[in-house]
This record gives C-alpha cells, sequence and structure tokens, in this order.
C-alpha cells in the first residue's frame, strides 16, 4: 500500500473560501509525514529536545560560543570512530578493539614523534599505516578464516591494549610538536577585515548549507525518478528550513568565539565521503546487502569476504585517527587512553538508528547519535550530575533506542 501522505491528504481550500482550514491541514500533514517517516526523523527530534532542555536546564550554559566549541573538540573522536563503526554494524559485525587501537596509535605517535624526532607530518602516515595494518589483519581473520568479529576484535582490544603499555612503559609521554595539536585543539586561522564574527566559518557555514539543501533536492528527485514514495512537499520544506536553521545557528555560535576547529573540518569531509559512498557506490550497496541478507548477497554474486575485510581495514584507519585526534588533543598519550570508546561508538550507531541485525543505519545517524551522546554527558557534567547517574543515564539512552528501532521494525512488519 502506498505511503505517499500527500494522496491521501484533501488539497487545501483556494483563498477565500475555506482558507483558514489551511494551518491545520498543514499540521495534519506533517503529523502523518513524521509517523510515516519515524524512523529517520525520530533521533533527529529526540537530539532537539535533548538540547532545548539541557539548554533551560544549565541556564543557557550549553549553547555558550566556548561551550559548543568544546562540545565539538571532546566528541570528534567518537564522531570518527561512531562513522566507522557503523559500517561494520551495518555489515552485520561488531568491532571491540578500536579503543585499545585508538589507545596504541596515540602512544605510537608518541614515540615516533616525542622520542625519535620523527616530524609529525610523516608520524600522521605512518600511525594512519598501522591502523590501517590492524584493521586488515583482524579483517582478514574475520573474513576469509570465519572466525566470529566478537572473538577476533576481543582478542585485538586486549592485544593492543597490552602493546600500549609496553610501548609507553606505564607512562605518559608528551608534549607533542605544535603541528600534531592542532589537529586535535587547533581553529581554522582569521582572514577578511576586522569583524565580530570569525569571516572564515561564516563563509564555509554558507557553503554548506547551499550544499545541504542542493544535496536534499537531489535526493528527492532522485527518489521519485525511481517512482519511490518521497515525504509531502511541506514536510520536505520544513525540513529543508529546520536544516538551514540548525547549519546557521552552529555557525553564527562557532564563529563567535575562535571559528571552526580545525577536526571539525576533517569530520565534514569524513561525513560527506562516507554519504556518498553509503548512498551512491556500489560498495555501499555491497555492505548494506551483506548485513541485510548474507545468503542473498552470496548469490547476487556479492564478494562478501572482501567487502568484510575491507570494511575492518577501513575500521582501523579511522581508529588510527581518533587516536591522533585524542592524543593531539590531550597533547600527550597516556596507557590509559581510549578506555571505553568502542562501547561509546557502538552506542552512537544504535542510538542513531542502526539495528542489531544489520543491514540498517546512516552516516549522518551515527554522527546524530554520537551527538545524543556528546549532548548527555557535556549538559550533564554543566549540572554536575555525577558519573554514576550518568552512566546510568547513557545506559537508559541506549535501552530506549533499540527498543525504539524493534518497535518500529514489528510496527512495520504488521
Amino acid at each position: 500500500m502506498s505511503t505517499d501522505v500527500s494522496a491521501r491528504t484533501p488539497a487545501p481550500a483556494p483563498p477565500g473560501r475555506g482558507g483558514e482550514a489551511a494551518p491545520g491541514a498543514l499540521l495534519r500533514l506533517v503529523l502523518a509525514g513524521l509517523r510515516t517517516n519515524m524512523r529517520q526523523y525520530g533521533m533527529l527530534i529526540a537530539l532537539g529536545l535533548i538540547v532545548a532542555l539541557f539548554a533551560v536546564w544549565t541556564g543557557g550554559d550549553l549553547l555558550l560560543p566556548h561551550n559548543v566549541s568544546n562540545l565539538v573538540l571532546q566528541n570528534s573522536h567518537i564522531l570518527i570512530l561512531a562513522i566507522g563503526m557503523m559500517l561494520v554494524i551495518i555489515a552485520g559485525h561488531i568491532d571491540l578493539s578500536v579503543g585499545s587501537l585508538t589507545a596504541f596509535v596515540g602512544a605510537f605517535a608518541a614515540v615516533l614523534t616525542v622520542q625519535h624526532g620523527v616530524g609529525w607530518p610523516l608520524a600522521v602516515v605512518l600511525c594512519l599505516l598501522v591502523g590501517a595494518v590492524a584493521g586488515a589483519v583482524q579483517g582478514y581473520m574475520i573474513a576469509y578464516f570465519g572466525i566470529p568479529s566478537f572473538i577476533v576484535t576481543l582478542a585485538g582490544m586486549l592485544i593492543f591494549r597490552g602493546l600500549t603499555e609496553i610501548f609507553l612503559q606505564g607512562q605518559t609521554l608528551g608534549p607533542f610538536p605544535r603541528g600534531l595539536q592542532k589537529m586535535g585543539n587547533g581553529f581554522l586561522p582569521e582572514v577578511g577585515p576586522s569583524t565580530n564574527y570569525h569571516n572564515l566559518t561564516l563563509l564555509l557555514g554558507l557553503v554548506l548549507i547551499v550544499f545541504s539543501v542542493l544535496q536534499e533536492v537531489r535526493d528527492r528527485r532522485r527518489q521519485r525518478k525511481f517512482s519511490l514514495d518521497v515525504p509531502p512537499r511541506s514536510l520536505f520544506l520544513l525540513k529543508l528550513v529546520a536544516l538551514t536553521s540548525a547549519i546557521l545557528v552552529v555557525t553564527l555560535l562557532l564563529a563567535s568565539y575562535k571559528g571552526a576547529p580545525i577536526v571539525l573540518l576533517v569530520l565534514g569531509v569524513l561525513v560527506v565521503g562516507y554519504g556518498y559512498l553509503m548512498r551512491n557506490s556500489v560498495f555501499g550497496r555491497h555492505i548494506y546487502a551483506i548485513g541485510g541478507n548474507l545468503p542473498a548477497a552470496k548469490l547476487s554474486g556479492v564478494k562478501d569476504k572482501k567487502v568484510t575485510f575491507l570494511v575492518f581495514l577501513n575500521m582501523g584507519v579511522l581508529a588510527a585517527l581518533a587516536g591522533l585526534v585524542v592524543a593531539a588533543r590531550l597533547n600527550a598519550s597516556s596507557p590509559k587512553a581510549g578506555l571505553n570508546f568502542e562501547l561509546e561508538a557502538i552506542a552512537s550507531s544504535f542510538i542513531g538508528g542502526a539495528s542489531m541485525s544489520g543491514g540498517v543505519g546512516t552516516v549522518l545517524g551515527a554522527i546524530i547519535g554520537g551527538l545524543v551522546l556528546g549532548v548527555l554527558n557535556n549538559g550533564m557534567n554543566l549540572l554536575s550530575v555525577g558519573t554514576d547517574w550518568q552512566q546510568v543515564i547513557k545506559g537508559l539512552a541506549l535501552l530506549v533506542a533499540v527498543g525504539f528501532d524493534v518497535w518500529n521494525k514489528r510496527k512495520s512488519g504488521s
């Protein structure tokens, strides 16, 4: 049965003949569209509500420019890991080693730059290669030896944590070169005339708004071209207004402080690149295929082993990048770095709409899930909530998100 809401909604009355009913019809149209697309918009609405609640509870401190900037810096590594973890979960696997691998890469970077004086650009390349090798080894054992990903990555978690202790000999090592530090806590330079805002950040925000609107319009046209159900026009326009407003507000907040953090640009490139990969490439469709129905994917000619291998290799590279970002932000490498990062990344993916059974999820969903956790952490810290209750609240948030996914599946199936 078609889900086109606009086909079931009476057209608004012409002006002068019952036009006063148009606002009510628009509201019914929006609510019907939200029910139809609840899985897509549910966590986005939840994120907005969480931001609004903590903004009120903290007396506006949550949305102060310096706090928004700190929110980006403090959660950038989790968002990077969440992107890779989302791909792993969509493919029907799990990776428990990313937190330990993050710590190991940070330790490796410290040994190279601090103890042996290796230039930071070369150190970054070598660290990313280490992450790629680590991910490739685990992916090979999972894909070609058939060892469950839970077991392989659990072993990897122990191995990389032990190697971190060995490299650092139980000590914290730092500081890092100035160029590497900017990766974790640097900001874009100031350019142009002196104003009350960071000009380059304003320009990037404007470019992002134009790009986002064009991408949404393009996706809608593509869906209509292939006779797929699309949200009603009113709901689509409301989505564009909300998206533009959110980007504009964040841009103004960042531009009124020090500007956009460098790591935010890195995240932007990753979101755009991986979003395109998963939506438009053959490789992305193959990831969804093997996670959604592996036997059918094999019969369709999908090289499931190769896809699985590449998914874990990619996860290793992103874990290495996250390790560099964390080490650069803290300006030191610690044996205890990366603790529970894997749990944060997994939670971000599930909160963002990933399915336990695989085959479902988006890169943007992983970012939204990571932001939900980030805002919860930041807001509770501002309210001086104890770490014990913070763990309880985040656990409940994860449980609610997964429960919503199960409920939505059952509702769709019925």
